[in-house]
């Protein structure tokens, strides 16, 4: 599915196609930056990008997600979907609430699947963490993120490249 949204995004070039994709729920620069490698773009361009495009999101996320949450469980279509990913982030929250600020960015930094900018910030305005702390703690994350990522990714285009 992801080659499918790069494909798609890419009539617009490589860049955008990068920075859209680094924009999307549970892909962001964890899949951006990977491809980004893959489409032979240089790595500082495609870290770039991708920290940009994954950080956009985020001040709605942490000033509306509350609202949207409250709104989306009144919702017949949305409610029990909404309640079940509710409860799944607040479940990964206690990781957040022991160590606030650091704990956020480390839940972020760390890619792992569920983790990353979206589900950090949901779990902040869940939690009605202040703005600025929470959002510097995300953008901390994703950076650590963005090195791991743009580490693995460019060494193992490297090692690809020498065969």
């Amino acid at each position: 599915m992801t080659e499918q949204l790069f494909d798609f995004f890419s009539a617009a070039g490589r860049e955008t196609a990068l920075f859209l994709i680094s924009m999307v729920p549970l892909i962001e620069l964890r899949g951006s930056i990977p491809f980004g490698a893959v489409m032979g773009m240089p790595w500082y361009t495609v870290f770039f990008i991708s920290i940009v495009g994954n950080m956009l999101p985020v001040p709605f996320i942490l000033w509306l997600g509350r609202p949207i949450f409250r709104w989306l469980k009144t919702t017949r279509l949305l409610s029990g979907l909404t309640a079940k990913y509710e409860r799944r982030l607040l479940s990964q929250a206690d990781k957040v609430t022991r160590y606030e600020a650091i704990g956020l960015c480390l839940f972020v930094g760390v890619p792992l699947p569920g983790t990353g900018a979206w589900s950090g910030a949901a779990i902040a305005a869940l939690l009605g963490m202040r703005f600025w702390p929470a959002l510097l703690s995300i953008f901390l994350g994703v950076l650590i993120a963005g090195v791991i990522m743009t580490l693995g990714a460019y060494g193992v285009v490297g090692i690809f490249s020498l065969f």
